[in-house]
């Protein structure tokens, strides 16, 4: 009896935490926990937890804040207000028509008005993938408000950038993003991404389903943009890491990215970053290090941030 009361004692004090700050295990309890931004071009979903010093989560591209499910609530718990935001384009934000919409300056003019609409004036700021592009423009428009950058796996320079899909604006381009959605090739595309991209595929069912719905949802504007565009003309963002980028970074890598390779950049990056040989980290991972080893990721930047 007296066992029965403990449990049922553990039950009622679980069931009184508000669903905001426990563990999404679903992607529609993880949806359930964000709020909505209304930005000029559409609406941005991000998620907002914990109180202390802000750690920004940024994803790239096809992938939306679920990629960080595994690391939001570890860090929060450490200290920090997580803010995971779904850019314009992916997950469960708005996707609105349009192509220079989804230019990389863009996506920063959102990522700074939703920063502003939450009231944060400075953080420490992780990127991944093509989140990359999205934060060297952030820092030609406020350079001053992050504090401190950590480099997952992202774009930086032409050295290094395998994608594995270049496409050209048009009909075959649009087609493939309609194929994408309508279920014809949405698994095949899911199924290449992530052999390519995790050393071994153990995603759950319910974990696919984070990365599968936005597709079916028509969220591939953002993704058309990108393939066209930006794959066939990165830019050139030296002058930005040489002269913008005055704050300690590090950089936490997986060392077997297919897409985004660590050797031809690192050299130039140490140098144009200034960063420290031990803020670098190389790990025995692919591309997407958040679903592979994301307690070593937490603990690695949360040991930098609180220097």
């Amino acid at each position: 009896m007296k066992f029965q009361s403990i449990i049922i004692g553990l039950a009622f004090l679980l069931s009184a935490i508000p669903l905001s700050s426990q563990t999404a295990t679903t992607y529609d309890e993880f949806r359930s926990q964000q709020n909505a931004f209304e930005s000029e071009d559409g609406a941005i979903r991000y998620i907002d937890k914990g109180t202390g010093p802000v750690i920004l989560l940024l994803h790239g591209i096809p992938t939306s804040s679920w990629l960080y499910r595994k690391m939001i609530d570890p860090i929060a718990d450490k200290g920090y207000r997580v803010i995971a935001p779904d850019m314009l384009g992916f997950g469960s934000s708005d996707s609105p028509k349009g192509y220079d919409l989804y230019d990389a300056e863009q996506h920063a003019k959102r990522l700074t008005a939703l920063m502003a609409h939450l009231n944060v004036d400075s953080w420490t700021h992780v990127m991944h993938d093509a989140g990359g592009i999205w934060t060297w423009e952030t820092f030609i428009k406020n350079p001053v408000k992050i504090e401190k950058l950590v480099i997952l796996n992202s774009i930086i320079y032409e050295e290094g950038f395998e994608p594995p899909i270049r496409m050209k604006r048009g009909v075959f381009t649009k087609i493939s993003m309609w194929m994408y959605k309508n279920g014809i090739t949405t698994k095949l595309l899911l199924n290449q991404l992530f052999k390519v991209g995790l050393m071994e595929n153990n995603l759950t069912k319910a974990e696919i389903e984070g990365y599968k719905r936005p597709l079916r949802e028509g969220k591939t504007n953002g993704m058309y943009n990108f393939f066209s565009k930006t794959c066939q003309e990165l830019p050139d963002y030296s002058p930005v890491l040489k002269e913008k980028v005055d704050i300690p970074v590090a950089v936490i890598w997986g060392k077997h990215d297919e897409m985004l390779l660590w050797t031809p950049l690192a050299d130039r990056v140490i140098t144009d970053l200034n960063i420290a040989a031990s803020d670098v980290h190389i790990l025995d991972a692919k591309h997407f290090i958040q679903e592979e080893m994301p307690d070593e990721i937490v603990e690695l930047i949360c040991d930098f941030a609180k220097r």
